[in-house]
């Protein structure tokens, strides 16, 4: 353990205290720079990077088109997070919080931002993949959420302090991964009674999920897999491989991808953006 940290009076921002991210993170809200955002044909315009939160919406779209809603086409625009295009001046005005993703609908001027509320805004816009019953909407609701307050202590916390931090620090990483395995394991014993998360129907719930834990599960995530024992996650594991077989999914998963290994489109604007990859 390195000396310990006394915090003083009034924090003050230090540009270079943040490891790799040092360069784009900052204390205040706003636009750093004007850029216009680009406009496609499509119905739907996204613009967003596929880190678990982006991957949630391509998947969604994706699945949207492969059930046969057509006006769920979209143009995906590639946001480059490392390189600050979220403070674009066009962007903000997509989303105030500069955060991947934002989506907006050209046939009525909506925009939505929050990987959760596009969910939700798709679904109800097209009827799918939220129950109507009220309690088994309630019940995908009640995981969806769980998902969007559970996610930032495995991303914030465990993925920084794991893989991305400067420096190793035994407290942080222990304080997280134990937070990440309890997490892990409510799924599975979730996944124990049901073939999806929140019941019998694959649902926005399991879009939003799977990015996230079932990237971890299938060792997408952090490098991690064998730190976490996720194998030992045995109803996990079966719903992470199920959902990875999907053809939706394995499109979603590529679409504004401009990292990592395996296949990448950064840009997505038609179905036939797909043709070059073995999916």
């Amino acid at each position: 353990m390195s000396q310990q940290y006394t915090p003083p009076k009034v924090w003050q921002w230090d540009a270079e205290n943040g490891g790799q991210f040092a360069a784009i993170n900052r204390p205040v809200a706003g636009a750093t720079h004007d850029k216009t955002l680009p406009v496609g044909k499509q119905p739907l315009q996204l613009y967003s990077l596929a880190t678990p939160n982006g991957v949630k919406v391509n998947i969604m779209l994706e699945e949207l088109l492969a059930a046969g809603h057509k006006n769920a086409e979209y143009d995906a625009w590639l946001i480059s997070i490392k390189d600050g295009e979220q403070f674009g001046s066009g962007f903000v005005e997509l989303n105030p919080n500069s955060k991947i993703p934002a989506l907006l609908d050209t046939t009525t001027g909506t925009r939505v931002f929050e990987s959760g509320s596009i969910l939700l805004y798709l679904a109800e816009k097209f009827g799918a993949f939220l129950p109507k019953d009220h309690a088994k909407r309630t019940e995908v609701l009640n995981w969806l959420f769980w998902q969007m307050g559970s996610a930032p202590f495995v991303g914030g916390g465990f993925g920084h302090f794991y893989a991305y931090a400067p420096e190793k620090f035994e407290y942080p990483i222990n304080r997280y991964a134990m937070e990440t395995k309890r997490q892990l394991d409510v799924l599975d014993k979730q996944l124990a009674k049901y073939e999806f998360v929140a019941g019998d129907e694959y649902s926005i719930a399991d879009m939003a999920i799977w990015p996230w834990y079932g990237g971890i599960a299938l060792n997408r995530a952090y490098n991690a897999a064998e730190f976490l024992d996720t194998q030992s996650y045995t109803h996990l594991m079966r719903w992470a491989k199920q959902l990875d077989a999907r053809p939706a999914v394995k499109r979603g998963y590529i679409v504004n991808r401009n990292f990592g290994d395996g296949p990448q489109l950064p840009e997505r604007h038609s179905n036939d953006d797909f043709a070059a990859f073995k999916l």
